[in-house]
């Protein structure tokens, strides 16, 4: 994957432990998300997420990325391709920054992301949003994501 091609209007860089304190400046301000999923963000637990894998899959399939304007962080990702299933990309974390919310570039990052997968062959995207938090399920239902099953998590995809 040409990570590169997952976004037409932002910089798309692999995100390491030198992006740590950029990531956790952005994630602070991002309260809510905090609420529904804590504990609060730290920088131990930003290092976790980035070294994070689900089961049977490694390195290779991960992509902790950051979408970038100038130098500034608009948004970061973890991306893992190929899970739950081939033909299915995860979506375990996106995070837009608190200036750049609520007005369209969340989706418009989306949007490019779910072009790219699906030109690779993708046929769905996954991600689980945290039960009771209406502004991340509301934000990926006008993405055209759907719920398709309930457990800790409300689990949403989107066909492409």
């Amino acid at each position: 994957m040409d990570i590169n091609l997952l976004s037409k209007r932002f910089e798309v860089r692999r995100l390491d432990r030198n992006y740590v304190e950029m990531i956790y400046d952005m994630s602070c301000k991002n309260e809510i998300y905090y609420e529904y999923h804590p504990p609060f963000v730290t920088r131990e637990s930003i290092i976790e997420d980035m070294e994070a894998l689900p089961p049977q899959k490694n390195y290779d399939d991960k992509y902790y990325l950051g979408f970038f304007e100038d130098n500034l962080l608009v948004a970061n990702m973890d991306l893992i391709l190929d899970y739950p299933t081939e033909e299915i990309a995860f979506i375990g974390l996106f995070m837009t920054n608190v200036q750049y919310q609520n007005k369209g570039i969340g989706s418009n990052i989306i949007g490019d992301i779910c072009n790219y997968l699906k030109q690779l062959g993708y046929k769905k995207v996954r991600l689980g949003v945290d039960k009771g938090n209406l502004q991340s399920y509301s934000f990926w239902s006008k993405n055209d994501f759907r719920v398709v099953f309930e457990n800790e998590y409300i689990v949403m995809e989107t066909t492409l």
